[in-house]
């Protein structure tokens, strides 16, 4: 029983040393850990890299997308300001044909010519309100809004002091925004 190696195991166990064996055991141990880690360290890298690369992918489609939404954009602008005017362009042409019509008429008299140019007229402000151009012409006494009115002259009269005397030429607006302010005569202050 007192084999020489197995009393140096005994010994070397009584020191706390670990055998070779053990210790064989143990870096086999620790390789196979190793391997383990390794391979889901390779594992998880790999998922990563897939899930990279469909991120990636994502992020070149939301891309075009958005390049192609931008294009669009610019071209529905475009086109836009292209024809803005052509519903207001149709509009006016039932008013071109009617003046063309009364000039097109030789010997009219001068009743025809006025009553011709009142219902030209009335086609013009038909079409200009169907386009949203409005009409400014304040009545008398209507308080002075500087908005929509440019005072030319300031006279004596027998209202409250900053309101309308009288209209010398309307006022346009167009979609509530001033085109052309209203000239008229304000009544000065007494």
């Amino acid at each position: 029983m007192s084999d020489p190696q197995q009393s140096a195991q005994n010994s070397q166990m009584l020191q706390g040393e670990p055998s070779p064996e053990e210790l064989e055991a143990a870096h086999a141990a620790n390789e196979a850990e190793a391997l383990d880690a390794l391979a889901a360290a390779q594992a998880e890298l790999a998922a990563l890299q897939a899930k990279n690369a469909e991120l990636a992918d994502q992020y070149l489609r939301a891309q075009a997308d958005v390049q192609n939404a931008r294009r669009r954009a610019d071209e529905e602008v475009s086109k836009a300001r292209k024809f803005a005017v052509e519903a207001f362009a149709e509009s006016l042409l039932p008013v071109t044909d009617s003046l063309e019509a009364g000039l097109a008429v030789k010997d009219a008299t001068p009743e025809q010519i006025r009553e011709g140019a009142e219902a030209t007229l009335r086609q013009l402000k038909s079409a200009l309100e169907r386009n949203k151009v409005i009409e400014v012409a304040p009545a008398p006494g209507t308080k002075f809004d500087p908005h929509q009115h440019q005072a030319i002259s300031m006279v004596p009269a027998d209202q409250e002091p900053n309101t309308v005397v009288s209209v010398l030429q309307k006022g346009y607006t167009i979609n509530d925004r001033v085109l052309r302010p209203a000239l008229v005569t304000v009544s000065a202050p007494k």
